[in-house]
């Protein structure tokens, strides 16, 4: 197969192969593909994340989490969440969920929820370190409940909010004891930031408490604390051992996992050296930092709820997970992701139970949502129309109904103007969709949610927390896509504990492109035909080349063939690091296609960018220009204004995305470059995520050989450990419905 411009590829050289015994898929079909990592985090949580395929080769996460974001969320939604817990309380009495906990981690709980509910005031032990003081992101910008009438609110990206700096006299004593400890100066502000203003003390009490700023190694926190505690300290210091399992967690978290079993926590503190990890464990416990969950710690339903039989099964709907199967290992936790997983849990049995059920005309899929008040839809590209029609039908019933979407992008303009589709991160923050009433709940009586397994299970939680009673709520998406940026598996987790009708679309997706993806999908990855060039392979030797050719197609030879511009095409590669990572391709393609001197914090008007507003989240822009408040952007949402202290870590070149940047997203035109050192990446799911992305035109820059095909066939993304399957179960076990 040729390249569009007519230009006859190299042959791909026979010394380029990496893994022997898997058949070739033939020159003309060769798709490629690489798992940028095993988790999401180095491709959304930040554009300072590594992935892995980068220069180094290391593992996702390898880099810190930038987390102040997130953080600054939960936050700003406290108030809200409150409202929403006192309601649940006035009608089904305490939540019980966590009650089975016992000891220090039951108070640990106990108090954190307190904080949440407003009638407790506390910090987080050993929080996940904010970098520098930044704007939050678009979810912070919570306005005070609405009316009970939905009232349209236009869809313009909320001015950042800045969060406050830390005062000179915090800054000082912490550059302070930093230059004891011969840390660099330049941490003080994120160590500030992390930790307080009595950060000077804390790190004088604790050193380790270093851990906790985004970057710091724990070698590098070891180093910091003999130099301050000199012979008083040793590795297994419990200061040491319970900062450890904290940051053990966190990385954890940047995979994907909202927990560790223990066993994994002890093999981590073992490779750091930690001489008795079972005692570390018990410490970390014992003091409350992490929490610690057995097979039965799942929460304890009302009985009032029982009352119901939402489904017309004539069965209740409770149940304990774990009924049949081998007992499951103990699990280690954050409370941030505990408390998240257990009300999004929670918050979806309520809405099963709530719903009235009825009888609706239709297919398969209308027929299950006016019975039920969650419903799984799975399909692929061609299966969106499906939720869409969906939720015209139920706006013809009078039902108040929303769809929202995971990229603005992917917004249907009619739609938007309407007001009858929006942006998810612009429902959460207020700025889209329609009002809340007196309790804080979203005026919907049906909301449809596209992109689904892009939903983290924090983003999840305070979306279903937002919908009042009796709402249906339908999620769907792809699941053979990679799974959300942040932790958590919320689509595949619905899906696996079968507690909820699951409908799944038989529309396949059309044309060269439809039939080499669904391929992709069961493992296969097959020759197609492509008589209009929807599908060219390019052979490279080297990531020299795969550069120069992956510039050749997006500037020339895409453009020459089909008739679209430069932006209409997206590169997407293994990850930001490497010789042909996102850096090295932003560079050439910016090079070629907006040359200038970066005079605005290295960018120039006219630049693609991603901007990561928060962790988990990427935006594709152009710049502007830049005034005293920072990089002005244009965005799908209106023009958005990065300040100029966070342009360095929310900002990239945008050009060339990751798989998990680009997943939820689609552009007319792709070109996937798979340089020879990402066959160490390659997984099904990258592979089918990045593919999916075209609607026209899918240009593989192909440099791995049959580590492709072996890819495909064999190699599944790492599953991810999290605790809302079984509390689903656990809440809402109900005989299995296909």
């Amino acid at each position: 197969m040729t390249e569009p411009s007519g230009e006859t590829a190299p042959e791909a050289p026979e010394d380029v192969a990496h893994e022997d015994g898997a058949p070739s898929a033939g020159p003309e079909e060769e798709t490629t593909g690489s798992e940028e990592a095993t988790g999401p985090e180095g491709d959304a949580s930040g554009p300072e994340e590594e992935t892995a395929g980068g220069e180094d080769g290391k593992a996702a996460g390898e880099a810190a989490p930038e987390l102040s974001e997130a953080q600054a969320e939960l936050a700003a939604q406290r108030e809200l969440r409150a409202r929403i817990e006192a309601r649940k309380a006035e009608k089904s009495g305490p939540v019980a969920g966590g009650t089975k906990l016992s000891g220090t981690a039951a108070d640990l709980l106990a108090a954190v929820r307190a904080v949440e509910g407003g009638s407790a005031s506390g910090s987080a032990f050993f929080e996940a370190a904010p970098e520098p003081p930044a704007a939050p992101g678009p979810r912070e910008a919570v306005r005070p409940p609405a009316p009970a009438v939905p009232v349209p609110v236009p869809a313009v990206a909320p001015a950042p909010v800045v969060a406050p700096a830390p005062t000179a006299g915090a800054l000082a004593g912490v550059r302070e004891v930093l230059a004891r400890g011969g840390a660099p100066e330049a941490l003080a502000s994120r160590t500030a930031a992390a930790l307080g203003e009595r950060a000077a003390e804390a790190l004088t009490e604790d050193p380790w408490r270093l851990l906790a700023v985004s970057g710091v190694r724990p070698e590098q926190a070891d180093g910091f604390a003999r130099a301050l505690l000199g012979g008083a300290c040793g590795p297994d210091d419990p200061r040491r051992t319970v900062a450890l399992t904290v940051w053990l967690l966190d990385r954890a978290a940047l995979q994907g996992h909202t927990a560790l079993t223990a066993d994994e926590v002890r093999a981590g503190l073992a490779g750091h050296g930690v001489p008795d990890p079972e005692q570390a464990v018990e410490t970390a416990v014992s003091e409350g930092a992490v929490l610690l969950f057995q097979e039965e710690d799942v929460p304890e339903e009302d009985p009032e709820d029982r009352e119901e039989d939402p489904d017309g099964s004539g069965e209740e709907t409770g149940g304990g997970a774990g009924d049949d199967g081998p007992s499951e290992p103990p699990l280690l936790g954050l409370d941030r992701y505990a408390l998240a997983e257990e009300s999004l849990a929670e918050g979806l049995a309520r809405l099963v139970r709530t719903v009235t059920p009825e009888e609706w005309d239709g297919g398969e899929l209308e027929r299950a949502v006016g019975g039920h008040g969650l419903v799984l839809h799975t399909g692929g590209e061609a299966a969106r129309a499906e939720p869409s029609a969906l939720a015209a039908a139920a706006r013809e019933r009078g039902l108040r109904t929303l769809v929202t979407v995971h990229a603005p992008e992917r917004l249907d303009a009619a739609e938007r103007a309407a007001g009858t589709a929006v942006p998810l991160a612009a429902l959460l923050s207020g700025t889209a969709g329609p009002g809340r009433d007196e309790e804080g709940a979203l005026a919907l009586d049906l909301l449809v949610v596209l992109d689904a397994p892009q939903l983290d299970v924090e983003t999840g939680a305070l979306l279903v927390e937002a919908l009042p009673d009796g709402c249906r709520l339908v999620l769907s998406g792809d699941p053979d896509v990679l799974g959300a940026a942040g932790p958590g598996a919320v689509f595949a987790d619905a899906l696996a504990a079968r507690v909820c009708p699951r409908v799944a679309s038989r529309r396949p997706d059309p044309g060269p492109l439809g039939e080499l993806v669904s391929g992709i999908g069961i493992g296969e990855l097959n020759q197609v035909e492509a008589p209009g060039k929807e599908v060219v392979i390019v052979p490279v030797r080297d990531a020299g080349e795969a550069v120069h050719r992956t510039v050749q197609l997006v500037a020339d030879s895409v453009p020459r063939a089909f008739g679209l511009s430069p932006e209409d095409t997206r590169v997407i590669t293994v990850g930001h690091g490497g010789s042909a990572g996102t850096r090295a391709l932003n560079a050439a393609l910016k090079q070629r296609l907006n040359p200038g001197p970066g005079r605005f914090g290295g960018y120039d008007p006219g630049d693609r960018v991603a901007y990561a507003p928060v962790p988990g989240r990427t935006v594709a822009g152009t710049v502007l220009g830049a005034d005293a408040e920072g990089l002005r952007l244009r965005t799908a949402d209106g023009e958005v204004v990065v300040a100029k202290e966070r342009v360095e870590s929310a900002l990239r070149h945008g050009w060339a995305l990751t798989a998990h940047q680009a997943a939820g997203d689609r552009w007319p035109a792709v070109v996937a470059v798979l340089p020879g050192d990402a066959a160490g990446g390659l997984s099904r799911p990258w592979v089918y995520t990045a593919f999916g992305r075209a609607e026209r035109h899918l240009s593989v820059v192909h440099g791995v050989d049959q580590a492709l095909p072996r890819a495909v066939a064999e190699v599944l993304a790492p599953a991810r450990t999290t605790r809302l399957r079984p509390l689903l179960t656990g809440l809402l076990a109900v005989p299995d419905e296909e």
